[in-house]
């Protein structure tokens, strides 16, 4: 991972990091107001030796001080000091205990000793504080003072007393919560790193990239109303979720340069990512910009787009590939503009033999003959093989990843099993991506409440806004122009003059 994943990781994982380090700043904030404070009185002694003789002497001297110095700074906490500073005091303490709330140390190269006590009180601390440096000095007098008797060669002074504290020493409020807010940072981070690694789950294009070298053709938004609403033909021209689909449309142009890939099949890793909306969508999209399309549902485990599109399914595509129907028995057109469409029909018991036939085949090139554009909703890659079957016969493939639908490895294994049949690979759409935040693919011109209309816009042109609508006027097509025909188309029925290069394009 480079630093621009980690900061991707960082804005996808914002919330989960925001969270603990709220939680950091209130644990310091609640220890730091729960705890009860203490305060630390100083003081401080120097060491001397009792000897005026000459400047050697006195080096000497403050030579053996230094390194005394250690040993007495030791002696502090020993209970030959602690029990006179307790007895002197009244404390009930222990010298074990009293030993925990005091603290001696020494200034290197110095002969100077520093005695701190702490105690909930700022007055006791202080005369602990004092009590153990005056009884330090008479503990070292005792010590340091020859057997024989006479005067200890070395002499303690106290030369800074204790001074109750204004101030608590401790809890310090302002260091316990940089360090909850570090804490809760770090807590956050590692979290975020943990839950990216553990959930494999595609979100977004960083994350498809990652995977494969494969151009990403767009992306597409998942909103509340697509459920209800799933077709062009029922939002705003001007809505981001159209404009999502020109730019596929676009993209899918650039993609394909040379033209060869005339037949697109649709599929996805998993039933569930958006493949067939992602299909009827498209071809929509192309049929408005003025091309002959064909949309096949060639889902034959799970069809979908006659339910879209509220249209027969009893005859099409198996009913023309067992040779029941002719071609022109089964298109049914649809909308105002040059979109045809042949749904499954009947489910077969064996899918996968009769998308990979020679009879399919043979449908895909009478078709490109006819149509501008040929899309087919194929079924998705793991579950069965149909799709990698049929990615033999169409020019190009268009895998849909819906955003936290797929993982990782899954969305591999799909790639490469269209890899293994050296199907071409035309790019990835991202499906379902949220509106907002790092893993959303937006387009940046247009807003999501510029709606205009777009119900009505459909029923002015003769789309279907529901389901349930039928085109208020179904079209034919004579020679190379659209014609309109005075019934609403309700069920696939023999019709000449359909196709755009005339009724015998078909024939053979």
């Amino acid at each position: 991972m480079d630093l621009r994943d980690y900061l991707h990781l960082l804005r996808r994982n914002w919330i989960l990091i925001a969270g603990l380090t709220a939680v950091g700043l209130l644990l310091s904030a609640s220890a730091s107001l729960l705890v009860k404070p203490t305060y630390t009185a100083d003081t401080q002694l120097f060491v001397a030796i009792q000897n005026s003789g000459t400047v050697q002497e006195l080096q000497q001297g403050n030579t053996f001080s230094q390194a005394r110095v250690q040993s007495y700074v030791k002696t502090v906490t020993s209970p030959i000091v602690l029990q006179p500073a307790i007895d002197e005091l009244g404390l009930e303490d222990t010298a074990e205990q009293l030993a925990s709330k005091v603290r001696a140390t020494a200034d290197l190269n110095t002969v100077l000793i520093n005695i701190s006590a702490v105690d909930e009180s700022p007055a006791r601390a202080a005369a602990i504080a004092q009590a153990v440096a005056n009884s330090l000095v008479k503990a070292i007098d005792g010590l340091e003072s020859p057997k024989a008797g006479g005067t200890s060669p070395v002499r303690l002074s106290v030369i800074s007393p204790a001074v109750a504290p204004t101030t608590p020493s401790a809890p310090n409020t302002r260091m316990n919560i940089v360090v909850g807010l570090l804490a809760g940072l770090a807590a956050g981070a590692g979290a975020a790193v943990l839950r990216t690694t553990l959930d494999t789950r595609v979100r977004g294009e960083a994350d498809v990239r990652r995977i494969t070298e494969a151009a990403v053709l767009g992306g597409i938004a998942f909103s509340s109303d697509v459920a209800a609403s799933p077709l062009l033909t029922q939002t705003g021209s001007q809505s981001p979720r159209a404009e999502s689909f020109r730019q596929l449309r676009t993209n899918l142009r650039f993609a394909d340069i040379s033209g060869s890939a005339k037949t697109l099949a649709v599929t996805s890793s998993l039933p569930g990512e958006g493949k067939s909306t992602t299909a009827v969508n498209l071809a929509i999209a192309m049929a408005q910009s003025g091309q002959s399309v064909c949309l096949i549902d060639a889902d034959l485990r799970r069809p979908m787009v006659g339910d879209y599109l509220n249209l027969d399914q009893n005859v099409g595509l198996t009913t023309v590939l067992i040779g029941a129907a002719d071609i022109n028995d089964v298109l049914q057109p649809w909308g105002d503009d040059r979109l045809f469409v042949m749904t499954s029909g009947r489910i077969p018991p064996n899918p996968s033999e009769i998308l990979g036939s020679d009879e399919m085949k043979t449908l895909v090139a009478r078709l490109e003959q006819v149509f501008d554009c040929i899309i087919i909703d194929a079924p998705p890659l793991l579950p069965v093989t149909d799709a990698a079957v049929l990615s033999q016969h169409v020019g190009g493939v268009v895998v849909v990843v819906g955003s936290q639908k797929v993982r990782q490895q899954e969305l591999v294994r799909a790639l490469e099993s269209l890899e293994m049949v050296d199907a071409k690979l035309l790019g990835v759409v991202l499906n379902r991506l949220p509106g907002k935040g790092p893993d959303a693919y937006a387009y940046g011109y247009y807003s999501s409440n510029e709606k205009a209309s777009s119900t009505q816009g459909a029923q002015k042109a003769g789309l279907r806004t529901r389901p349930g609508d039928r085109p208020q006027n179904a079209m034919t097509v004579a020679g190379m122009g659209l014609v309109q025909d005075d019934t609403s188309f309700s069920a696939p029925a023999r019709r000449a003059n359909r196709f755009p290069k005339g009724p015998d394009s078909l024939s053979s």
